[in-house]
Formats: C-alpha cells, structure tokens, sequence
C-alpha cells in the first residue's frame, strides 16, 4: 500500500504561483511514477503531468506546457507541482497517483494508477 497525501493548494489570482506536494508513505516510493491529476466541477477528471521514478522522464498535458513543472524528492518521499501562469481554467480538485506501471505513452492514463491522493482545492480568480 501507498497513501498519498496532497497539499499547498489554495486561492491566488490569475498570473500567479502555487506549488502543490504530494507527500507518500507506505511502500518504497522511489519504485513507482507518480502523476497529478485534476478535476473541476462538472468536468471529467484529466491528466496534467506525471514523472517517472527516476525524476528521469517527464510527461504534460498540453494545456499545463510551460507553465507547470513537475518533480520529486525520492529521500523526502514528495512530489510536487510547481503553477505559475496561472489561469482560472486551471481551478479545479487536484490529485495526485501513483503507479507502478511502465512509464510511456500511456502514462496519462488514470486507470494506470492504482493509488490516489485525497485531493486539494486550486482556485484561480480572474
């Protein structure tokens, strides 16, 4: 098993900065890639970025390029999500995943992952 426990979401106004974590424990979190994940209401939840275990290789959504960065810290068992530019489009219930599954084209997938976060709150005001 592996819990993830996201946090640093919160309220900021378009243009600016949030730096999300996705903090693990449980099995050896260096073994699995980890993606965030996002959800806003009425929408379906969709991928945003993900990196492998290595911190090695990096994946985005489209919408995110440039502006999102991923990365993590194997010794500190955390992944984050630094958002600058940010949009109100980009509001939603961001979640982080976990997976042991090889890391590729299909790692946007969210049926991949097999363990997810709780979620936390990103609101943008325009």
């Amino acid at each position: 098993q592996v819990q993830l426990v996201e946090s640093g979401g919160g309220l900021v106004q378009a243009g600016g900065s949030l730096r999300l974590s996705c903090a693990a424990s449980g099995r050896p979190f260096s073994s699995y890639a980890v993606g965030w994940f996002r959800q806003a209401p009425g929408k379906e939840r969709e991928f945003v970025a993900a990196i492998s275990w290595s911190g090695g290789s990096t994946l985005y959504a489209d919408s995110v390029k440039g502006r999102f960065t991923i990365s993590r810290d194997n010794a500190k068992n955390t992944v984050y999500l630094q958002m600058n530019s940010l949009k109100p489009e980009d509001t939603a219930v961001y979640y982080c995943a976990a997976t042991a599954a090889r890391f590729g084209s299909s790692t946007g997938d969210s049926r991949q992952y097999r363990y997810w976060g709780q979620g936390t709150q990103v609101t943008v005001s325009s």
